[in-house]
């Protein structure tokens, strides 16, 4: 049997030839050390030229493509390729990882570099959106991402001169970014007229935000900012390849091949060209031959050359170059001649001495990829790719002499006998042929070959190297391979990059192999040197003592060999019980994850219910009381005693604190599904435990209160199997049990992972921190022992050395021993392995078989093996100190059971207050004393699935029946232990007390059955009648005369009990029996089958009966634990497809019926549970199917078992009113209540309101029509060239005299904002700086009001509308504010309210907008909710902008989440049918519902608000009015009609706790609005609000000093002084939109608005406040002063129109000619005509003269459509109309008629412009308004500027007139979506715009140009 184990001596790579320069650019750096490192393929590498000598770093498993130095110059950080590739920062010193990156790009890393400190590295990928990331490198934290740029990115660079700033450039762009919290904000680069837009290749930051770029065209450009300021044009002739910048200038490489030096304003210096010199590879090189006695290798390449190297001083010693690519070479045998075999089908052959050439022959079409000279040196073999060999003759000038065919395919391989009689190829189908020389001649006879020696091997194929294909290989994928005889090995190549060292001959597949990185993909060709000395650097056998002492390096390539199957060679046979835990699957086909997710797509299901009337859960309920079991069978080292003397432990889904004094215990109910491992804090009082899921969680959590600490999930998938924490109790290390055992280490505390790293492929049974350095780990498993160090994200990990000891075994255990070096592990195979650093030292013998467990002591250890033996050691394993044996013998009285076994498989071993603890496979703990005796504490039963449950009829005992063989009697008294236990000869599923409980019968799994002594558990008569499973077992009632039997073939027997006859059998299930019952009298028998049938049979015969269902219910049952029937229809959840329900058992009284089911929860209904999805209570505790429930005879307690997890677990009945005080953390009712929430129509319509995104805004009006920038113009008659005796034209505008000279308006500055933004937010007016500010936001601008001044600051970073703002209570952050916003990718800006600093940015995954923001306690985290479907709740540490946690908030919207003022951890979250109570633990949100049960008929209500008081208290407002006042999660109290309508905001006052509400009523004597509540809000005081409104709707309250602040629904910000009541309003605005209607008055700085909500206001923008306001009762959509400015018009939504006088606001007189609404309304510049336009398409023109009549004097005809805007000539003679067909029409006045004469129409001169249309403004239409108009424009009073508002909610400016498109102007934002108007006021001082969606009123300061 040849030897299959891997080759004992090894490679080691020790020169590359080669640069990566193509597809690849700025990677050459010199280090500190003066070092040159640059990177080829795989192999980072570091040359110093001193020496000529080169170090590699070998971490990345692919190409590198990307390389960037350190500031300090001694790290390099590389990215590589590949679909997960990471960044390595390693040392060029020691090339030893410090760090890797990785998980977050995909395909590959583009572009690397470092910040000025060093401290911060960027990275962009090559993905799709080419991902820009910035990384704590050291860390290996992510700090930020962005989506680079839609094209590739060639270079990165941090500017250098100031912090944050970065530059990217690539295909047609340049972006300058900026890092703010977690966001990386882009500006794109402006070129502008300077240059043209086009592909920027690299960088060099300078001072003064100075940014070089070199260009694919050869020029430079230079930047200031953003904008591009010059270029130096043809820096190169091509293009710019690279830049670097230091103190002297800059250096710049180009395509061109040189290299040109500039000073620092980039004057030339010098250029170097380097087109002369040449020394790398271009194209792929397959060519290598090795000279036969002198130490050269012979290379060429595809470039055409062929070069000769040495391999002595790594020097290239000649080149030459041929005409055609070369493909193969080989050296002839006396090494005169080179043959070189060529793309294109010949070959050549040169002499080795002066590379003259001797031949040149072309026989063949097809490339030539191998020659061979044959040993004797005559003959030479050419194979090609036409599938021939060809042997030519040396001695006769290369005469072609043979040809061998018989190949289909390439020849890819070809060796020569030793005595050169035979050949053997290999061709691309794998088949290896044989052929006599020199004719060709094909052998087929194998025995001709039998003797054959072969002079060398190269084939692939063949018996000899069968060992070298990986188990399952396609054929094509070993390049090469070349054996050395003399040392056995050969070595291989392949198509992934690895070349491997195997034994030769190798003849079994799969066989072992060492393997070494460091070509990325396709190793094309391998060889070793003439004196078998180098491939890579081959390390004989007798180097290996010293290999232990070689330089780091090889140590480390050899680490990072990872195996092949594994580089251990066949290792023996596993332990049984080893194998067996291997098979174990985790897997499930549903996660309890996988819940709300199935439920939404039984939504349908769901409603059809919701119509019935479900039925209500019962009002009793259980709490778990005590838990037989412990999980020894698949887990290791899971038990500990705690700080205060108790045992924790584990089984199913529970933690378990078992104090041993008392016998109770405590239990951990966080997890949902089995708990696989658990570890102890070092100060023993916190417990880490992980349990399988989709994505598995692992709990921190503290063994006195039973809290949850921290919750870490997010990388394992499936499950966690090890954890540890590390002596320091800060860190914790997990491994999962997916298929790569993936290791994650943690700071558990903040819930971060710090590094992650694959472990192995096989199982890892433990991972340990090294109590010295918590930086390093070791893990062990099947054939693994694994040394990692942390690196960054990464763990770089080190196998352990065996040297000439041994084999790796499988290790089941490990522990540190007394110094940071020394480990130790225990073996499958009985030894411990002792362990310094990475290198195995010796082996000790320790048990016979397996060493399960290790604990270390302070002096010395102690171990457990499956011998049951626990041995105790002395510091050194030297001796074994004093062994125990776990045997019944030593069991002591006081122990709580019985020994199932001796010597039981020992799984855990601990030690503490002065015993030592002992768990075993079977599932027993024990306390063995030092001196002797063992107490046997918990039992449960054994692995296998437990089904059989039996309670007896009068006492407190259970019986259990397992797959574990043994049936038991389980005491369920205080004293809780086993009483009884016997080994069955099978398995069983069912057992069932006679009625007088002398009797039990057990069904088992072979088909028989027995009855034993219920007192002795011995036989008194066993049956067997079926082959299958006995599923159930009943006897009947009173008497217990009949026993029914039920099995899995589908029959249930019925047997005398006295008689032991079979007297019936029930017939006609078409399925296995479940269930069955017996009635009363014993006559009937209920049966239900796996096919859900529900049968009935007669007893004793078994006569089927068929029963209504009504009478079913009539019946009285002896007992229920049947599932089907319309009495239990409720209790089948909604997801009943997945899931079954296994068991149910009612109480005796009917009342309430227990379930289990396959999701492991317990379940309480009441009985009957009619209709469909009854309510319940839910418990979960067991992991996944729970298979049988039993009520005890006094109902006392519920029994249930779980199957799988082999557990017992016993439930406290507690009868509602009786119960404990402390609330059952695990029950949870399922579905939200069906009530409906209540209603309100402020509440309807906040839920509903559909956010619009500013960007993606459509048109406001119905406008149809070509856009005016796509109309084609008609050329007019005036196209001839102007005569100049023609008269001047005249102005387009009549300017009103402003000043001499006519100065344009360069800019616009926001003055004041009229508008509040309260009719759907809430809690967004806060007082700052002690009551002096008011801050509040309306649009996208946040303000700052000042309450003395009534001055006004903005803060306007945000980009679309705000939605929540909150203000920091925290004395540290004062008057900082957190604002969020509307967006697709929404972010919440969290920025100072005085200097309107940003101080971070948060960008969101929340879709749609953030609508709820809250500071945490210390001011250091912030909350956010979302408006995604999913209503995401969000926690940040703003300052870093990290997110910290994350997930999904409730199905339906929540309005406000607030962190309790006392908390960093603890918030609570309101919103529809919601309240949810959360704690932050690590990075888990944990949420607990809140729980109504404890007030009479409390329904679930929409919850509007939230307030918090002391000792936990909760106040949430409704939107019935009431509050609700909580305790942890549980309802107390509730306030009624706190308000008379929704309680939409509520404010804790943290200096005297007092509560403000704000509500929605009417004002009356004794009611307000606005209420002022004590601590406890039991007393009151009400405030009203002098508003004159119909009803107030407060939405939104803030107490300051003896001041509230309040604001409405009407967008009102009202003070109201505590003491006196008085009401002073701050801020006025219009509460509903749009504002249609803007008017300026023609002398004052006073504006008019008129907007839908019915009124008209009048402001003063000197005094920045309303003056006045009348309410109109319609919505009034346009108003117009009149020219002196005496009158004012308002223009109706009705059809309407009103004329006020100003002075007085009498009506003067008002008229309705129309019914649809007027659009736009105007005085005659001359006072004599109105003019109305309106919607239908008509302006009716009325004279003024004629008195308040109003009389129709005419109208304009031929509108083509509704009319926008109106504006008069300054000689009232005409009217110009623009429409909503974009088409602008002129009328005479008062005639009517449309004037068509383009020539007359260019010369009047117009009194106002504010048409969008005419050829004089078409360049204020932009390129992006498909969806989106222009709404409005206004030109101002000196003719020359034109203001714009449109969709998108711009303010632009432009010149006037403006007839080129596309016009250039500046932009303004603030506005939301839809601006409807747009004026300036008189002398052009301010320019007032309206807002549609934001109901706002902006003024903006005009700024003129200076003289």
């Amino acid at each position: 049997m040849a030897d299959r184990s891997a080759p004992s001596c090894h490679l080691r790579l020790e020169w590359v030839y080669g640069y990566r320069g193509h597809q690849c650019r700025n990677n050459l750096y010199y280090t500190a050390a003066k070092e040159i490192v640059y990177f080829v393929a795989g192999v980072g590498v570091v040359y110093s030229p001193r020496e000529h000598r080169q170090k590699f770093y070998l971490g990345h498993q692919d190409d590198i493509i990307s390389l960037a130095l350190h500031p300090e110059r001694v790290l390099v950080a590389t990215g590589q390729v590949g679909k997960e590739p990471y960044i390595c920062v390693w040392d060029s010193y020691t090339v030893q990882t410090i760090s890797v990156l990785k998980d977050v790009h995909t395909h590959g890393i583009a572009c690397l570099a470092f910040d000025l400190d060093g401290q911060r590295l960027v990275s962009v990928g090559l993905d799709s959106k080419n991902t820009v990331c910035i990384w704590d490198w050291r860390k290996g934290k992510l700090l930020s991402m962005a989506p680079g740029h839609t094209d590739r990115i060639f270079d990165i660079s941090w500017d250098l001169y100031q912090p944050n700033k970065l530059v990217s450039c690539g295909v047609k762009h340049i972006k300058f970014w900026s890092l703010c919290g977690n966001s990386l904000t882009p500006k794109r680069g402006v070129f502008g007229k300077t240059g043209d837009l086009q592909t920027i290749l690299c960088l060099a930051c300078a001072r003064d935000e100075v940014t070089y770029s070199g260009a694919l065209n050869g020029d430079i450009y230079v930047w200031k900012g953003i904008n591009l300021v010059r270029t130096i044009q043809g820096a190169h002739a091509a293009g710019i390849f690279s830049m670097n910048a230091c103190e002297e200038g800059f250096a710049t490489g180009g395509r061109d091949g040189c290299v040109r030096l500039w000073d620092l304003n980039f004057k030339p210096i010098t250029v170097i060209d380097l087109r002369e010199t040449d020394q790398g590879y271009k194209g792929e090189l397959w060519a290598l031959a090795v000279h036969p006695t002198k130490p050269l290798a012979m290379t060429g390449s595809d470039d055409r050359s062929v070069r000769i190297w040495s391999l002595i001083d790594h020097a290239l010693i000649a080149r030459c170059n041929m005409e055609e690519p070369i493909r193969c070479a080989a050296v002839s045998t006396d090494g005169i001649h080179l043959a070189l075999g060529m793309k294109d089908g010949s070959f050549t052959v040169l002499r080795v001495r002066d590379m003259t050439e001797v031949v040149h022959i072309k026989d063949r079409k097809e490339a030539i990829h191998e020659l061979k000279y044959s040993p004797d040196g005559n003959f030479l073999a050419v194979g090609s790719n036409d599938s021939s060999v060809d042997i030519y003759g040396v001695v006769q000038r290369y005469k072609k002499v043979g040809e061998c065919i018989g190949s289909l395919s390439f020849i890819t391989h070809m060796d020569w006998s030793s005595d050169s009689k035979y050949l053997q190829t290999n061709d691309g189908n794998g088949k290896r042929l044989f052929y006599r020389m020199p004719n060709g001649k094909e052998v087929t006879n194998k025995e001709e070959l039998k003797g054959v020696q072969w002079a060398s091997w190269t084939c692939v194929s063949g018996l000899e190297v069968n060992g070298i294909w990986p188990k399952y290989s396609d054929i094509n994928d070993v390049n090469s391979v070349d054996a050395n005889f003399i040392g056995q090995v050969m070595v291989t190549a392949d198509d992934y990059g690895i070349v491997k060292l195997f034994r030769y001959p190798c003849l079994r597949k799969g066989a072992k192999f060492k393997k070494y990185l460091g070509h990325s993909a396709h190793v094309t060709n391998v060889r070793w040197s003439h004196d078998h000395q180098w491939v890579w650097k081959f390390v004989p056998d007798r180097k290996l003592k010293d290999s232990l002492h070689i330089a780091p390096q090889e140590s480390l390539v050899d680490s990072n060999s990872d195996d092949s199957d594994s580089d251990q060679s066949d290792v023996p046979e596993l332990d049984s019980e080893i194998e067996q835990e291997t098979q174990i699957t985790y897997r499930r086909q549903v996660y309890k994850e996988d819940l709300p997710q199935l439920k939404e797509q039984c939504k349908e299901k769901r409603k059809s219910a919701a119509s019935k009337r479900r039925e209500r859960a019962p009002g009793n309920s259980i709490r778990l009381h005590f838990v037989h079991g412990y999980r020894g069978y698949d887990c290791r080292s899971n038990l500990f005693y705690t700080q205060t003397g108790e045992i924790v432990y584990h089984v199913a889904a529970v933690g378990v604190v078992y104090n041993r004094q008392q016998n109770t215990q405590r239990f951990y109910l966080g997890h949902d599904d089995d708990i696989l491992c658990l570890a102890i804090h070092p100060l023993k009082d916190y417990v880490a435990t992980g349990q399988v899921g989709r994505d598995s969680s692992i709990h921190i959590w503290d063994t006195e209160t039973i809290k949850p600490l921290s919750v870490l999930k997010g990388y394992h998938q499936y499950g966690v199997c090890a954890v540890d924490f590390s002596a320091d109790g800060k860190r914790l290390a997990s491994v999962g049990i997916d298929d790569n055992h993936t290791i994650v280490l943690w700071d558990w505390k903040k819930g971060e992972k710090l590094s992650a790293v694959r472990g192995s492929k096989d199982k890892i049974f433990v991972v340990k921190i090294n109590p010295y350095m918590p930086d390093k780990l070791t893990t062990v498993g099947i054939k693994h022992m694994k040394f990692w160090r942390r690196a960054g994200g990464g763990l770089i990990g080190r196998k352990g050395c065996i040297g000439a000891l041994g084999r790796t075994d499988t290790m089941m255990c490990a522990v540190y021993g007394w110094t940071e070096e020394m480990a130790f592990s225990g073996t499958s195979t009985g030894d411990v392995c002792i362990w310094r650093d990475v290198f195995l030292i010796k082996t000790v013998k320790a048990h016979d078989g397996p060493v399960f467990s290790m604990h270390a002591l302070e002096k010395g250890f102690v171990t457990g093996g499956k011998d049951g033996v626990v041995a105790l050691w002395d510091d050194t394993f030297e001796r074994c100190l004093k062994t125990y044996a776990i045997k019944r013998a030593a069991l002591a009285p006081g122990s709580k059971g019985l020994l199932l076994e001796d010597n039981p498989s020992i799984r855990a071993i601990s030690l503490g207050h002065g015993h030592i603890l002992v768990g075993t496979k079977n599932g027993e703990i024990l306390e063995v004393d030092k001196s002797g005796p063992i107490t046997l504490l918990v039992q449960g039963h054994m692995e296998g699935e437990v089904w059989g449950l039996a309670t007896h009829p009068h006492l407190p005992i259970c019986a259990t029946v397992s797959d574990d063989k043994t049936l038991r009697i389980w005491d369920l008294s205080p004293s809780h232990c086993m009483l009884a236990v016997r080994k069955l000869k099978k398995g069983g599923r069912c057992c069932c007390f006679s009625p007088d409980g002398k009797a039990l019968a057990v069904g088992l799994n072979d088909g028989s059955f027995l009855i034993v002594n219920a007192d002795t558990l011995e036989d008194l008569v066993s049956f067997q009648h079926r082959k299958d499973v006995i599923s159930e077992i009943r006897f009947s009632p009173g008497a217990g005369k009949y026993l029914a039997v039920a099995s899995c073939d589908n029959f249930v027997d019925i047997y005398n009990v006295m008689s032991s006859k079979r007297v019936g059998i029930c017939k006609g299930a078409s399925s296995y029996i479940t269930h069955m019952d017996w009635d009363i009298r014993g006559k009937l028998l209920q049966v239900n089958t796996g096919a859900k049938e529900q049968l009935f049979f007669e007893a004793p015969r078994g006569k089927k009966q068929t029963i209504p269902s009504l009478e079913v219910e009539k019946i009285g049952w002896a007992s229920w634990t049947s599932v089907l029937g319309s009495c239990c229809e409720g209790i089948w959840p909604i997801i009943g497809e997945v899931t079954d329900v296994t068991a149910s058992c009612l109480t005796s009284d009917s009342k309430v019926l227990a379930t289990g089911d396959d999701f492991g929860f317990v379940k309480l209904f009441r009985y009957p549970a009619k209709g469909k999805f009854g309510k319940f209570k839910r418990y979960v505790a067991h992991s996944t199917h729970v298979t049988n429930v039993r009520w005890t005879c006094d109902d006392s307690l519920l029994v249930t078992v779980g199957g799988a997890d082999t557990s017992l677990m016993l439930w406290t009945y507690e009868i509602e009113g009786h119960r404990d005080s402390r609330q059952c953390d695990s029950e949870e009712s399922d579905l939200d209540s069906e009530e409906d929430g209540g209603y309100d129509s402020d509440v309807t319509r906040e839920n509903e309101i559909n956010y619009t995104i500013k960007a993606l805004s459509t048109n406001i009006r119905p406008m149809f029509g070509i856009k005016p920038h796509l109309q084609q113009k008609e050329p007019t008659l005036d196209e001839r060239p102007p005569v100049s005796r023609a008269l001047p034209q005249p102005e387009k505008l009549q300017t009103n005299n402003v000043g001499k000279k006519k100065r344009p308006i360069e800019d616009l500055i926001l003055e004041l904002v009229f508008g509040y933004r309260g009719k759907d937010c809430r809690n967004n007016v806060h007082y700052l700086n002690d009551g002096a500010d008011v801050i509040y936001h309306t649009a996208s601008i946040g303000i700052l009001y000042n309450v003395a001044t009534g001055s006004q600051s903005f803060y306007q970073e945000h980009n679309d509308d705000i939605l929540c703002l909150t203000v920091n209570q925290h004395p540290k952050f004062t008057n900082i504010v957190a604002t969020g916003q509307v967006a697709t990718a929404p972010s919440i800006h969290v920025w100072d309210a005085m200097n309107k600093q940003t101080l971070s940015v948060l960008r969101c995954y929340h879709s749609k907008g953030v609508c709820s923001v809250s500071f945490s306690a210390t001011g250091k985290l912030l909350l956010s909710v979302g408006l995604d479907p999913e209503h995401t709740i969000t926690i940040w540490k703003w300052q870093e902008g990290a997110k910290i946690a994350s997930r999904a908030g409730h199905n339906q919207r929540i309005f406000v989440a607030e962190f309790r003022p006392d908390s960093d951890t603890q918030f609570v979250s309101v919103g529809v049918k919601h309240v949810r109570f959360w704690t932050l633990a690590g990075r888990a949100l944990l949420s607990k519902k809140g729980l109504l049960s404890s007030i009479e008929d409390a329904r679930m209500q929409t919850m509007l608000s939230v307030a918090f008081g002391a000792n936990n208290l909760t106040f949430t407002g409704t939107i019935s009015g009431d509050v609700c006042v909580w305790k942890d999660h549980v309802l107390i109290r509730i306030v009624a009609k706190a308000h008379n309508g929704p309680v939409f905001t509520m404010y804790t006052t943290l200096r005297d706790g007092l509560i403000v509400t704000g509500g929605k009523e009417r004002p009356s004597k004794e009611g307000g609005a606005v209420k002022l509540w004590d601590q406890e809000l039991k007393r009151c005081r009400a405030f009203r609000l002098e508003t004159g409104q119909m009803t107030d709707c407060v939405r939104s309250v803030c107490r300051g000093k003896g001041k509230i602040l309040v604001g409405t629904r009407n967008a009102e910000i009202i003070e109201v002084g505590e003491k006196n009541a008085a009401c002073n309003i701050l801020i006025n605005g219009h509460m509903d939109g749009p504002i249609w209607g803007l008017a300026t008055h023609p002398s004052r700085d006073f504006f008019l608005s008129a907007a839908e909500d019915g009124t008209v206001r009048l402001w003063d923008i000197g005094e920045k406040k309303m003056l006045n306001k009348v309410s109109l009762g319609h919505a009034a959509r346009t108003v117009c002063y009149s020219p002196e400015g005496d009158m004012v018009a308002i223009g109706m939504k009705n059809g309407e129109f009103i004329i006020l006088l100003v002075t007085s606001l009498k009506i003067w007189g008002k008229k309705r000619d129309r019914r649809s609404a007027i659009q736009d309304i105007r005085f005659s510049p001359d006072s004599r005509y109105l003019a109305v336009g309106s919607s239908e398409n008509a302006v009716d023109f009325y004279d003024l003269t004629l008195g308040p009549t109003l009389n129709r004097v005419s109208y304009c005809k031929d509108i083509p459509s509704f009319v926008l805007q109106m504006d008069f000539s300054a000689d009232s003679s005409y009217l110009q109309v623009s429409t909503g067909s974009y088409k602008r029409q002129v009328y005479e006045v008062p005639s009517g008629k449309q004037l068509v004469d383009q020539a007359v129409i260019d010369r009047i001169t117009w009194a106002t412009w504010t048409s969008v249309l005419g050829d004089e403004v078409i360049g204020i239409w932009s390129r992006h308004a498909e969806k989106a108009d222009v709404n409005c424009a206004c030109v101002s009073h000196s003719g020359i500027n034109l203001v714009t508002g449109d969709d998108f909610g711009m303010v632009k400016l432009f010149d006037f007139p403006c007839p080129e498109k596309f016009a250039k102007h500046k932009r303004f934002l603030g506005h939301s979506a839809h601006l409807t108007n747009i004026r300036f006021t008189s002398g052009d001082r301010y320019v007032v715009s309206a807002g549609g969606d934001d109901c706002s009123l902006f003024v903006w300061k005009c700024v003129h140009m200076p003289h």
